[in-house]
């Protein structure tokens, strides 16, 4: 699918209109009323439609916003609301890239950290542990890739230990 991450939601909300898709065009016109409050709220700053970067990070925060509700859902005990937010979910991160893997999250980690050791001459501890994460969503991003902050956040913890 080519185009913006908008252009593909508007595509997919069309073809779940056609198919009687109720739950999913919802899903869909939650999506693209967010990607537009997004480029609304930037256009009163500047006349730049939005990036694909900012795109994904509505997304990002869509898909967040879910896992926190199922969160609370599951406390409670709503399955079959916290069972409506997993479903969401899946719809979204159809228009986000592949998540990492926890492997290749890993070895991510341990790049970034040789790096760092060879900058600073010795190899980052757990005060550190900011830099690092750091400087690992800075590679995420620069290389087009996607990994949750708190997934990052612990792949950093378990390579500092």
């Amino acid at each position: 699918m080519a185009g913006t991450v908008e252009e593909r939601v508007k595509l997919a909300t069309i073809e779940a209109m056609k198919a009687r898709e109720a739950e999913r065009t919802t899903t869909l016109r939650m999506v693209s009323a967010a990607l537009k409050n997004k480029a609304i709220e930037k256009r009163a700053k500047s006349a730049e439609p939005l990036t694909e970067a900012e795109e994904q990070q509505v997304l990002a925060s869509m898909i967040k916003q879910r896992r926190d509700s199922i969160e609370q859902f599951t406390k409670g005990n709503r399955p079959e609301l916290a069972a409506k937010e997993a479903a969401e979910i899946a719809m979204i991160e159809q228009f986000l890239p592949q998540a990492m893997s926890a492997d290749a999250l890993l070895a991510l980690v341990e790049a970034v950290m040789a790096e760092i050791t060879a900058t600073n001459g010795q190899k980052p501890g757990a005060k550190e542990m900011g830099t690092v994460i750091k400087a690992v969503q800075a590679r995420l991003a620069a290389d087009g890739l996607r990994a949750e902050g708190r997934v990052v956040s612990e792949a950093v913890k378990s390579a500092l230990a």
